[in-house]
């Protein structure tokens, strides 16, 4: 089966190919653009695949260009998914602070007015941008990896762990590491979901850590010197891998922010981390 999609733009990019995409997505009712890099072992046949998960504001763009990842991932012969962060256009809600509505979709399905027509990403990212990119690209189905920045780490931790069977590797750059108590999080989950915090549970990854963990390792990334700390909160999140005896590593890395800068310092270790357990 093949879904319609439009190309924007294809470029050579380590000896691969990194393209732009748009379709019009059922589960936002919108059109959405995502971004795909093929190593060039693609040409021969199917590849892993890392699906990386953006933060507020960004769109499908900033990892592209900013985080460095395409040089690593033609060097270990690994896709990469950079989907956009929430719906976008005219008739779609929004609010003037950054940290909610279009830029801020928080990887959840909303439920609430005036978000949940189009503010579906949890769906649009587990189900529909998945079934668009293994009919048409050459991807292995069963060789899936994910991570993300910030509401992106969030995303990636919340997903991985809500379907283990599926990402056979976890990472996290950032993490918004519980947002249940966070107002990077109470904030966006009493607009999308309402008050009743029991949905919120599921897409706290501090609160699923203790409740099941993931199979596989966790790899965890954070700045020490991120002005965010306290909007993060990464120590209830290494604390419930420590309590739950996770296996992983949980790095707190001196001197580094919040920034792409921090992004591509290590990146090259997260999908040497990822390519290791995709085979």
């Amino acid at each position: 089966m093949t879904m319609a999609y439009e190309t924007l733009s294809e470029n050579r990019c380590f000896g691969g190919i990194q393209g732009v995409y748009r379709h019009q997505s059922q589960a936002t009712g919108t059109p959405m653009t995502f971004a795909v890099f093929l190593p060039p072992e693609a040409q021969g046949g199917k590849v892993p695949v890392l699906w990386y998960l953006s933060g507020l504001t960004c769109t499908h763009e900033n990892a592209m260009t900013k985080a460095g990842a395409q040089e690593w991932a033609a060097e270990y012969a690994i896709a990469l998914i950079f989907p956009d962060t929430s719906p976008r256009g005219e008739g779609v809600a929004d609010d003037e602070a950054y940290d909610l509505g279009q830029g801020a979709g928080f990887y959840v399905d909303a439920t609430e007015q005036p978000w949940a027509p189009h503010f579906r990403m949890w769906h649009y990212i587990t189900h529909e941008l998945p079934e668009l990119v293994f009919n048409n690209f050459p991807l292995e189905r069963e060789a899936q990896g994910i991570t993300g920045h910030s509401m992106g780490g969030h995303g990636a931790l919340t997903i991985a762990m809500t379907f283990p069977e599926r990402y056979k590797s976890v990472s996290a750059f950032s993490p918004i590491a519980h947002p249940s108590e966070s107002d990077w999080g109470r904030k966006q989950f009493t607009a999308y979901l309402g008050q009743d915090r029991s949905a919120w549970e599921r897409h706290d990854s501090t609160l699923l850590m203790r409740e099941r963990g993931y199979p596989g390792e966790v790899l965890v990334d954070q700045g020490a010197s991120d002005q965010f700390l306290d909007l993060l909160k990464p120590e209830a999140l290494a604390h419930a891998m420590a309590e739950r005896r996770q296996p992983g590593t949980f790095r707190l890395q001196q001197g580094y922010d919040h920034s792409y800068f921090f992004v591509q310092s290590f990146m090259g270790d997260h999908i040497r981390w990822h390519a290791e357990r995709l085979g």
